[in-house]
């Protein structure tokens, strides 16, 4: 896969980010985090954390003590070596997130629960769009009994593409469950460590400053079996961190601190993602709002917090409030994007797909989104400088009053230069409206369809597929 870098935005000078770190550490040495679980109490009890019942204060030491085993840099595996992404420094990689509930459902429009099969359905269809390059699981399948769903949305995301697969388990079991699955597909425990095929997202902390005790039980289970896995955390400004960005970010980053300082301890070197994911709250409607030119702005910011910590990091984009593919949702996805794609964010999940603040996801506006993340790349591939770009020899041919249509120069460098879009219109009127006049969700919704029905992804050898048939309660058709 290319490398894409970014770094050319920072929201945050470097005394700033020196002052919400120094704030950070504050918290968690005076105030805190509430720890229930008594396994990871005395995991930071060891390592000379103050314990006062289920009050945990971690001192500055642990916390440099934690960030100095931490990876600064890992791979998460594609089943193909293509999709392979490298986790660190500035590098920037955009996919799918979300736990949507709801599904626009491609023929009808309507919204609709989403199911197993729109797990495949939606896995398939980014399989074959360039510019998203993992997948974590959008929607929960809410036809399957809970029991079977942490296998059943695995293998369906697995099954149908080959790009790296992310989600979460709801137990320590099902996550064992889930790495076997996932190292028979690999070629073993040991070859799977080696290319994680698969990460788990865990949302331990429930903000502010809390764990969660079963998320923080499967969090400590994927550590412990070398498995990359996002720490997630998600507070919202004004209604569970402070209404101030900077105090939003000084939480956060307290959170993360706290996170890495557990799986550290615990499990040193064990492959985590920074995953800070600031929010804001609606202050008239008291709900999540996802498409606030704020909320580029704080997953741009804790980017530049990863990287000053030196820990890879997953943060958010892409989301909106609107309910449809529409303008609003093209302004909203296009704004946070950008950001984050220019801050050097290295995991970019919700950048595609999402709707309603990830309450629903709509097959057209993965197609959508595609080419909004492609622009976004476009970006940081910037503008190149040499003898060749600077084109003074066809400057020359062409002379005062010539073009370039025929030139050399511009048959070697149209296809180069520019992003070419799949989605948008640049015809003529004329042209247009012959064609019957689509807007671009129709034309995103015809380009769905017509990968859904044509596109086949590379699958999990036939062998392989019927052990995994055999050992685990696979509800999904092949």
């Amino acid at each position: 896969m290319e490398a894409w870098q970014g770094g050319q935005y920072q929201p945050l000078g470097e005394r700033d980010i020196v002052r919400i770190h120094e704030a950070a550490l504050r918290i968690l040495e005076e105030t805190g985090v509430k720890i229930g679980l008594e396994e990871a109490r005395n995991i930071f009890r060891k390592h000379g954390a103050r314990i006062d019942r289920e009050i945990v204060r971690i001192p500055p030491a642990v916390v440099e003590k934690a960030l100095g085993v931490a990876p600064r840099r890992f791979l998460m595996a594609g089943r193909e070596e293509k999709h392979d992404l490298i986790l660190g420094d500035k590098r920037v990689h955009m996919g799918t997130g979300g736990a949507a509930l709801t599904v626009l459902d491609l023929e009808t429009g309507r919204a609709r629960p989403g199911t197993l099969k729109d797990v495949a359905g939606i896995a398939l269809l980014c399989d074959a769009l360039a510019n998203i390059h993992f997948y974590l699981r959008p929607c929960i399948p809410q036809d399957i009994p809970k029991e079977a769903l942490d296998i059943n949305q695995f293998y369906a995301a697995l099954a149908n593409t080959t790009k790296h697969v992310m989600a979460a388990a709801q137990s320590p079991a099902n996550a064992r469950e889930v790495i076997a699955m996932a190292a028979m597909i690999a070629g073993g425990r040991e070859a799977l460590i080696q290319r994680p095929l698969i990460s788990f997202v865990a949302s331990w902390m429930i903000s502010p400053l809390h764990f969660a005790d079963e998320t923080t039980r499967v969090l400590l289970e994927v550590t412990a079996n070398r498995i990359p896995v996002a720490l997630s955390a998600a507070p919202m400004a004004g209604s569970t961190s402070p209404v101030t960005l900077a105090g939003t970010l000084a939480q956060v980053h307290a959170e993360q601190l706290s996170g890495i300082c557990l799986t550290q301890l615990a499990h040193p070197g064990a492959p985590v993602l920074y995953g800070a994911i600031p929010s804001m709250a609606d202050m008239k409607w008291m709900t999540y709002l996802g498409g606030g030119v704020e909320f580029g702005l704080m997953n741009a910011a804790v980017s530049q917090m990863a990287q000053y910590i030196g820990v890879p990091n997953y943060n958010s984009a892409g989301l909106t409030d609107a309910k449809i593919p529409d303008i609003q949702s093209g302004y909203e996805k296009a704004f946070s994007l950008c950001l984050c794609a220019l801050a050097g964010s290295n995991f970019i999940h919700h950048a595609a797909g999402m709707l309603e603040s990830m309450k629903a996801v709509a097959y057209e506006q993965y197609v959508i989104d595609d080419e909004i993340i492609g622009m976004a790349l476009r970006l940081l591939k910037g503008i190149r400088i040499d003898e060749e770009t600077l084109g003074l020899d066809a400057i020359r041919e062409a002379g005062p009053a010539g073009n370039y249509l025929s030139s050399p120069h511009t048959v070697r460098f149209m296809r180069q230069e520019y992003f070419w879009p799949s989605v948008a219109d640049r015809q003529n009127r004329e042209a247009w409206e012959a064609a019957g006049a689509p807007d671009g969700r129709e034309r995103a919704r015809r380009l769905a369809e017509r990968i859904l029905e044509t596109h086949r992804p590379v699958t999990i050898d036939p062998a392989v597929d019927g052990e995994i048939r055999k050992r685990f309660n696979i509800l999904v058709d092949r």
